[in-house]
């Protein structure tokens, strides 16, 4: 079975910045996308970054100049780098894996973890 593990959330002050990792667990043979997504009380989960495994990454415009993706495929570990973050960055954080190959199985096509909170103080 194939597991999202977040790491690296918690409360910071405005300004600030955060690093959160995902690593992907489980008999994982290849990956073709990871990406991050976010969820604030009372609004629909949005997208924030992703980035795919040739190495094209991809942001809302609104996020471009603050947030940045990178991914480890030998560690099938994806990091977001979030600077001079704001109060309206509060959200739970929601790592997410695209077409997840594993041997002698139909592929995921879409595999979720668990959620970091992210918490920004004015």
């Amino acid at each position: 079975q194939v597991q999202l593990v977040e790491s690296g959330g918690g409360s910071v002050q405005a300004g600030g910045s955060l690093r959160l990792s995902c690593a992907a667990s489980g008999s994982i043979s290849f990956i073709n996308a990871m990406g991050w997504y976010r969820q604030s009380p009372g609004n629909q989960r949005e997208w924030v970054a992703s980035g795919v495994s040739g190495g094209a990454t991809n942001y809302p415009d609104s996020l471009r100049d603050r947030f940045t993706i990178s991914k480890d495929n030998a560690k099938n570990t994806v990091y977001l780098q979030m600077n001079n973050l704001k109060p309206e960055d509060t959200a739970v954080y929601y790592c997410n894996a695209k077409d997840v190959w594993v041997p002698g199985k139909p592929r995921y096509l879409e595999v979720w973890g668990q959620g970091t909170l992210v918490t920004v103080s004015s």
